[in-house]
């Protein structure tokens, strides 16, 4: 139980930066090369974020399991999933439709790639720390 806790912890540092990250690039990219592109843009240093924070959290995880760093990773992704739409809708008022184009690869929203590459983030961050002696 205290794995899922800790997961739970590192995901909410997650969500927390990137609730930051997101409030940078309304307030600086946005202006410059407009929201689309942005977001676009965020995704790579979302990943970059969130890879970073996993990294050097994942052995405090206590998951060893390529299942469980998966079923973690999997995690993440439906959690982020459910905050994004609960805080775009709930909070800042956004249309589902405009949720939805993050998710539209056809029209350039890259959503899914970034969710792709948190899916399998606390994999990545456990072998990339396993052999360097981070435990």
């Amino acid at each position: 139980m205290m794995k899922v806790f800790r997961s739970l912890a590192v995901w909410l540092m997650i969500i927390l930066a990137e609730s930051i990250h997101g409030t940078i690039r309304t307030v600086l990219v946005e202006p410059l090369v407009g929201g689309h592109r942005a977001r676009q843009l965020s995704v790579v240093t979302g990943a970059l974020i969130f890879f970073f924070i996993a990294l050097k959290l994942i052995r405090w995880t206590e998951v060893r399991s390529v299942r469980g760093l998966v079923a973690m990773g999997a995690s993440w992704v439906f959690l982020t999933i459910a905050f994004e739409f609960a805080l775009g809708m709930l909070v800042l008022g956004m249309s589902y439709e405009r949720l939805l184009a993050d998710y539209d690869i056809a029209n350039g929203g890259l959503m899914p790639i970034g969710l792709a590459i948190l899916l399998f983030t606390p994999l990545f961050a456990y072998r990339v720390t396993r052999g360097n002696g981070n435990r």
